[in-house]
């Protein structure tokens, strides 16, 4: 009786750390299009910049930034290798990380454990690449920006909240990554604890 309570136990700790890896895709999956409609990347007086779109505020000071002309309002993105190799790759952790999510809760939802394995194996590895690449994104883009600075016609930049946002993003995948994996192998142990007090219920 005392090794079905315990391994009762261990099943519910197990399932409460993937509901938790779940949410943590979920809220990823909210936080990546946050950061991606938004112009709030960079920021500096009159002028923003998104991944997408960048845009004039009302009577900004001349020049423009990186000598772009327009009047006021928003207006495609500035045709600059980083800044497209940031949006694909933020674009690319919003996709791997909707894979993962829907691999962690099918997961959940299935009762063979072989099954459930294969699927939190699979969501620990486009997790992991959703991680890699948003990571990679939040990189390129200041060291980028910083090689054509002297462009920039400010002397005041900063980083705006969108930009924050994509390193949230990176602590809750982070975090989504570690939970799927940490309990790999007391799970297995977990199963094979239950497998041998079923024998042992079916031979008494």
């Amino acid at each position: 009786m005392g090794d079905k309570v315990t391994i009762r136990l261990a099943a519910l700790k197990h399932r409460y750390r993937k509901v938790i890896a779940f949410i943590c895709g979920v809220i990823v999956l909210l936080l990546m299009i946050m950061a991606l409609v938004s112009t709030d990347w960079l920021m500096a007086a009159g002028w923003r910049q998104g991944l997408f779109m960048h845009c004039i505020e009302e009577k900004a000071q001349e020049p423009l930034p990186f000598n772009t002309k327009g009047g006021t309002g928003c207006y495609a993105a500035r045709d600059v290798a980083y800044i497209k190799a940031s949006a694909a790759l933020c674009v690319i952790t919003l996709l791997t990380d909707l894979v993962a999510t829907v691999l962690t809760g099918l997961g959940l939802r299935t009762k063979d454990h072989h099954t459930k394995f294969k699927y939190y194996r699979f969501a620990v590895i486009v997790m992991g690449l959703s991680l890699a690449a948003i990571l990679i994104a939040l990189i390129i883009y200041p060291v980028c920006f910083a090689a054509e600075l002297n462009l920039g016609n400010r002397t005041i930049w900063e980083f705006g909240w969108a930009y924050g946002v994509g390193w949230g993003v990176a602590i809750f995948l982070f975090s989504g990554v570690v939970l799927l994996m940490c309990d790999k192998e007391s799970e297995e142990i977990y199963y094979k604890e239950r497998k041998i007090v079923h024998d042992n219920d079916s031979r008494a």
